[in-house]
Parts: C-alpha cells; sequence; structure tokens
C-alpha cells in the first residue's frame, strides 16, 4: 500500500500537469476553435464551398485533438486507452442522435448546429479542469500503479517517462517501422469503413419503408455510431491482437454492400442496419485493440510518439476512401 508521504502533493501534482499540459495547450485552443468555427461556418452556409471549409475545420479540429490526445495518454495508465476510445465512441453516437433527435423533433439543422456550440467550451473547460495528474493508485491494476509511482508525470527530461522529444531521427524512424503491423490493418479498416460511409450511405436507399431518404441516412449514421462506440468499449471483455483479420472483414463489409449496388439482392432495410452496426463494431474494436496493444508493447520513453505516428492510420484511410468513393459514387449516381 502507498503512504500519505509516498504520494505527490497537490501543489507538486499540480505543477506537474501544468508543465505536461501547457507544451499542448495551442493544439487544443486552436482543436477548439476550429470545432466551433465549423458549427458557425455550416450554420450560416449559403454555398456548398463555405460548408465545405466548415467540414475542413471540423476535420483538423478532430485530427490535432486526436494525435495531442492520443500522445498524452503516455503519461497515464495504460487503461486510459480503454476510456479514451469509449469516450470518443460515446461523442460519435452522441453527435450522431443529437442531430437525429433534435431534426426529428422539428428543430432546423442551422439550430442544431448552433445549439453545439457549448461542445467546443467544454472541451477546454475539461482540460483545463477536470485533467488530473495520474497517482499510483489510478485504476490500471498493481503493476501500473507501481510504474506510475516509480516514474513521475514530470520530471528532469531524462526521467520523463512518456515523452518522446529527445528521440532522434533514426529512433523515431525504428520505431515507426515497428508500428507498420498495426498501422497498415488500421489504414484498410478506415478506408473500407469511410468507403461506405462517403460512397454508398446515400445510394443504399429503399423504397419500401416509411423513412424518407434523408432519414434513412441519418439512421445509417446513428447504428454506425452506435457500433463504434459499443466496441470502443469492449477493450476489458474482449482483447484482439491480430488487428488484420478485423481489416479483412470490413472489406469483406464493403464487397457485399458494392455487390448490394449492382445486384440489389439485399431485401430489406433491416438487413442493411444490421450489416452498417457490424461495420461500426469491426472499426471500433480496430482503432481500441490498435492502441491498446501499441501502448502494451512500446517502452515508455517510445510510447509518446508512437502513439501520435500511429494517428496517421484512420487519417491516410479515410483520405484514400474519399479520393475514391466520391467519384464512384458520381458514376453510380449516374448509371441509375
Amino acid at each position: 500500500t502507498w503512504t500519505q508521504a509516498q504520494r505527490p502533493s497537490p501543489t507538486i501534482a499540480r505543477l506537474d500537469l501544468t508543465a505536461t499540459l501547457c507544451p499542448r495547450l495551442p493544439r487544443v485552443l486552436v482543436s477548439g476553435l476550429c470545432a466551433a468555427g465549423s458549427f458557425v461556418l455550416v450554420a450560416f452556409s449559403r454555398s456548398v464551398g463555405t460548408s465545405l471549409c466548415g467540414v475542413v475545420l471540423a476535420s483538423i479540429s478532430s485530427g490535432l485533438g486526436e494525435v495531442t490526445f492520443l500522445s498524452l495518454t503516455a503519461f497515464y495508465p495504460r487503461a486510459v486507452i480503454s476510456w479514451w476510445s469509449s469516450g470518443t465512441g460515446g461523442a460519435g453516437l452522441l453527435g450522431a442522435l443529437s442531430y437525429l433527435g433534435l431534426t426529428q423533433a422539428g428543430l432546423s439543422p442551422r439550430h442544431t448546429l448552433l445549439s453545439m456550440l457549448g461542445i467546443p467550451v467544454l472541451l477546454l473547460a475539461s482540460y483545463f479542469f477536470l485533467l488530473t495528474s495520474p497517482e499510483p493508485q489510478d485504476p490500471g491494476g498493481e503493476e501500473e500503479a507501481e510504474t506510475a509511482a516509480r516514474q513521475p508525470l514530470i520530471g528532469t527530461p531524462e526521467l520523463k517517462p512518456g515523452s518522446s522529444s529527445g528521440l532522434s531521427l533514426q529512433e523515431r524512424w525504428t520505431v515507426f517501422k515497428g508500428l507498420l503491423r498495426y498501422i497498415i490493418p488500421l489504414v484498410l479498416v478506415y478506408f473500407a469503413e469511410y468507403f461506405i460511409n462517403q460512397g454508398l450511405f446515400e445510394l443504399l436507399f429503399f423504397r419500401n419503408t416509411s423513412l424518407s431518404h434523408a432519414q434513412q441516412y441519418r439512421w445509417y449514421q446513428m447504428l454506425y455510431q452506435a457500433g463504434v462506440f459499443a466496441s470502443r468499449s469492449s477493450l476489458h471483455c474482449c482483447h484482439v491482437r491480430h488487428t488484420w483479420a478485423l481489416a479483412a472483414l470490413q472489406c469483406l463489409n464493403l464487397g457485399v454492400l458494392l455487390l448490394d449496388m449492382w445486384f440489389s439482392f439485399l431485401p430489406s432495410i433491416y438487413l442493411v442496419f444490421l450489416i452498417i452496426l457490424y461495420e461500426g463494431l469491426l472499426g471500433g474494436a480496430a482503432y481500441v485493440n490498435t492502441f491498446h496493444n501499441i501502448a502494451l508493447e512500446t517502452s515508455d520513453e517510445h510510447r509518446e510518439f508512437a502513439m501520435a505516428a500511429a494517428c496517421i492510420s484512420d487519417t491516410l484511410g479515410i483520405s484514400l476512401s474519399g479520393l475514391l468513393a466520391l467519384p464512384l459514387h458520381d458514376f453510380l449516381c449516374h448509371l441509375s
């Protein structure tokens, strides 16, 4: 057990935490401002160009926030990876449910988006007022507690367990090459996932249902996010080491839905609902298990860099899928 004398005093813990958070302050502020700007731009947009600028700001906010906060997990017990993944999955589900619920309740899309402006404020408030310095008794198991005690969050530069600032280019390249066995499957998962989301969701339209085209699209998004949330919260129940299997299953999902675009063999929208829920489950499982495996297998001094470097996986997969899915979407629209 840990005595009171072995625990850092509140003053020291706060100074340590401040030293950790301050270097990331500009990125967090930019992320919050971009999030707010995206809501405002899209809400008041009168052209496609303005709407796309809002989408770009939202992407900057999401990507910058992800790389910042995931690298910050290097200073905390490894169990925080599961909590982070569950939180991001919950955020996606909450966003989809909020938009679906508010618009179906009669609120206009503009007012729905403007009602979300409190989210960037909550982001900044939670960063400054809720985030605390990890202590030995934090969840993560006895081994994690001992590691946290032996290696303080912030100390002299050579004692920072999660800091990668001193790594040479050669060390970074070596670490990155070791990450490829996790990065490549996650790229493939996100490529297939967002190929479906960006290129096929709008075309999976069923006329034998009471849902309008727009409502069907919103339900697809909500079910996808529900699957992501469930699987990103499942790490303690199911740990997948071989993430390439998830990539193969997600590509199979893409193949099934692409074939349905040509042959229309899926008889009911409810079957598509199940497939999209399954798609979200695979995507969320690939995300949380990839970063959990990286956290387990990288050394303390490499972990911060490894977490940040692995963040390129989803960005690269989404970008590549967009480059191919959007032209295919237009092609299929012309065929129909």
